[in-house]
């Protein structure tokens, strides 16, 4: 369940995680809270000369939930800011995630979803999203979520697996945000996608090997030029253990993929037609245009190594989506404190699908930290006992293309004592997929990268107060501009924050935190700020 940590920043994580032994204490935590803060910027270096200053109040709630059926965690947020003229204009924010999973018939059928709501930069300074405090040029709001049911059983000795999840993502702004060359990418408005998958199997033991049988469907339909995303696929999978800690894993099958959109509409002059929200307007009249079509054999061979229930490491290699990809993942738990994940990924996404795969892999039992300066969830949560996730790439230029994503992400994180602390780190490359064709030619193949960490303290100084302390670091290579369209560049983000917490009584918080933030893009001077905070917490 998530331990809301509201005065620092905790590191980034992965899919990939180890059970630890023993079941989950129950227990319930609901603590609505109230919050007043005042804020204040002066800028370094570029930007403006004025010191700015706002007052913001919130309303919250930060709970945790855990029964012998159901593991709920929740924190949720809404904060308006009172900034008093055109420097800081007045401006409300929703923030929140929610993880949770219910079983409906014990051990066999349960239920699971998650939402998140944040806020990103859509002003040009693309992944710089740590610090969405003053006067930035503009902010989109986002929403996802999914629900599903999940089906597991036995007949006999062949183990029976189903699910089913319903994903639903939307960006609300009116700046047509995306990456360099907006138009040719497409801007993201709103998607809703399924996901079923099915497999029987059995695990070695009757049999020398284990083996399983199993397919699934995914499908997206993304409202902007009807773009659908449709993947199709049957497979079977051996697992023949050489130890009793080592396998050979390996799977064979047959995918047909198919990425489709209805060309945009263009004007007398050959430009593209916009909608009122900044839309490109779908040509109903014309076929669609495949961007991406691939049909046929599907295979990966690896090994898998699990020496103990607390330690699991699986590496593949194959060919699917028509390439070689590798994929791998590591997961270590020490301790019931301690956790390290690191996960090689290569795959087909969109932001829709690529952000409700972030919550569908962040474990139940997680730690929410919110920015000192800005209240806003930071882009990466993290869990000492499970999976955390860093939304970093899915946040990060924002577009309504589909593309394939390779990289890599590694989390440690630890509590000990009066101390945790962790390191997140983090690399992915997009390449982009678009019909060959018209205004879309120039996007199909092109490439961006980012590249991100974050390094967190936390100390309890006493049973009353404690310090703590973030460094971080986001750069974001567009890779675009060779294509002829016209892009924002490289973007660096670069900052520090520390903070000091005293409670007065069981209710009562007082904090303080100082912090500097740097942003430096190509073309555009560097800007360096310095931030303070204090502000006044009550807990209900």
């Amino acid at each position: 369940m998530p331990r809301i940590l509201t005065h620092g920043l905790l590191p980034a994580a992965l899919l990939a995680s180890v059970a630890m032994p023993g079941a989950a204490q129950a227990r319930t935590d609901v603590v609505p809270y109230l919050e007043l803060n005042q804020i204040v910027i002066a800028d370094l270096q570029g930007g403006s000369d004025e010191v700015l200053t706002y007052t913001s109040v919130a309303a919250g709630v930060d709970a945790t939930i855990t029964t012998r059926r159901a593991e709920v965690g929740v924190s949720a947020r809404y904060e308006h800011r009172f900034g008093g003229g055109e420097d800081v204009p007045d401006q409300s924010a929703l923030s929140g995630l929610l993880r949770g999973r219910a079983n409906l018939i014990r051990d066999t059928l349960s239920i699971e979803g998650g939402a998140i709501a944040t806020r990103v930069r859509t002003d040009g300074v693309v992944g710089a999203n740590t610090q969405l405090t003053g006067n930035i040029g503009s902010t989109s709001q986002i929403y996802s979520g999914y629900i599903g049911p999940t089906l597991t059983t036995r007949v006999g000795d062949v183990n029976l697996n189903a699910a089913y999840r319903l994903g639903y993502t939307r960006v609300e702004d009116d700046f047509g945000i995306g990456l360099p060359g907006t138009v040719g990418l497409g801007r993201f408005d709103e998607s809703v996608g399924h996901m079923a998958t099915f497999s029987a199997g059995m695990q070695p033991g009757d049999l020398p090997f284990g083996w399983s049988v199993g397919g699934g469907i995914n499908r997206e339909d993304t409202n902007v030029l009807d773009q659908r995303f449709d993947d199709r696929y049957l497979r079977g999978d051996v697992t023949v253990p050489l130890s009793g800690t080592l396998a050979i894993v390996g799977g064979l099958g047959y995918e047909d993929v198919e990425i489709s959109q209805r060309p945009a509409l263009l004007d007398a002059t050959g430009a593209p037609v916009l909608s009122s929200r900044g839309n490109l307007i779908a040509d109903t009249s014309a076929p669609r245009l495949l961007s991406y079509n691939t049909d046929g054999l599907i295979w990966d061979v690896g090994v898998l190594w699990r020496p103990s229930r607390r330690t699991s490491l699986e590496a593949r290699v194959g060919r699917r989506y028509g390439y070689t990809n590798y994929t791998g993942t590591f997961a270590w738990q020490p301790d019931q404190d301690t956790s390290v994940n690191i996960a090689v990924y290569d795959s087909i996404e969109s932001f829709g699908r690529l952000l409700g795969n972030n919550l569908a892999g962040l474990s139940t039992d997680f730690d929410v930290v919110r920015n000192p300066l800005s209240g806003d969830i930071n882009p990466c949560v993290f869990s000492t006992t499970g999976s955390g996730q860093c939304f970093n790439d899915a946040l990060s230029a924002i577009s309504g293309s589909n593309f394939r994503r390779r990289g890599i992400a590694g989390q440690f994180a630890t509590s000990k004592g009066r101390t945790d602390w962790g390191v997140g780190v983090g690399y992915s490359r997009r390449t982009f997929i678009a019909p060959d064709s018209s205004i879309f030619a120039s996007v199909d193949g092109s490439r961006d990268e980012n590249y991100y960490a974050n390094l967190f303290a936390n100390r309890r100084l006493d049973a009353s107060s404690g310090i703590n302390g973030l460094v971080y670091l986001n750069y974001y290579d567009s890779g675009i501009d060779g294509n002829g369209l016209a892009g924002f560049g490289d973007v660096w983000n670069i900052g520090a924050n520390a903070g000091y917490f005293r409670n007065f009584g069981r209710r009562l918080t007082a904090t303080a935190s100082v912090g500097v933030d740097s942003t430096d893009q190509d073309g555009i001077d560097t800007i360096i700020s310095a931030l303070g905070q204090v502000g006044l917490r009550y807990q209900f």
